[in-house]
């Protein structure tokens, strides 16, 4: 399953939480240029989104319940942007693999847009390419802890997902 909530360093920091999930990787889907950099990706002109990929284990984990903490984790009512972090690289959207998919996507949608006041902008689209970041962007938030962006918005954001769920 291929995701974009907006920084791929949160995004990831966030799945990496998931019991049953087996590996996230962080990356660029969407868009029309192959192979981009992230210094493309930044200037929104290659129309890829930073995403992430989460393989799970489906024995541990349901990928509905993948889909609706997708819907916990970041505002999907906000078009093209989460909290400073503004462009289409930074959209919410939902690339599915298969029919199944897309139809488990479109069912947490749904499920999901009442809480959100009928006002979610997330993409649901068919993945065709998904293109690895680079390295240095691989588990971000647990090699750069310290790093400004990381205590400014990934820390509190995994510190209240961390309280939410442990209740």
């Amino acid at each position: 399953m291929v995701l974009g909530g907006g920084c791929f360093w949160c995004t990831e920091a966030a799945y990496k939480l998931v019991s049953g999930v087996v590996s996230v990787t962080s990356g660029y889907a969407g868009g029309r240029k192959a192979n981009p950099t992230y210094e493309e990706v930044c200037t929104g002109r290659t129309g890829h989104a930073e995403v992430v990929r989460v393989e799970f284990d489906p024995e541990k984990v349901s990928l509905d319940r993948l889909l609706d903490f997708f819907w916990v984790i970041h505002d999907p009512t906000t078009l093209n942007r989460q909290g400073a972090d503004v462009g289409t690289q930074y959209r919410s959207v939902i690339f599915y693999a298969d029919d199944a998919q897309r139809q488990a996507a479109e069912a947490s949608m749904a499920r999901a847009n009442p809480e959100w006041g009928g006002k979610i902008v997330t993409e649901i689209k068919p993945l065709t390419t998904f293109y690895r970041a680079e390295e240095y962007h691989q588990d971000y938030f647990r090699k750069n802890p310290n790093q400004g962006y990381c205590q400014a918005v990934i820390r509190p954001k995994i510190d209240k997902l961390k309280k939410a769920f442990a209740k």
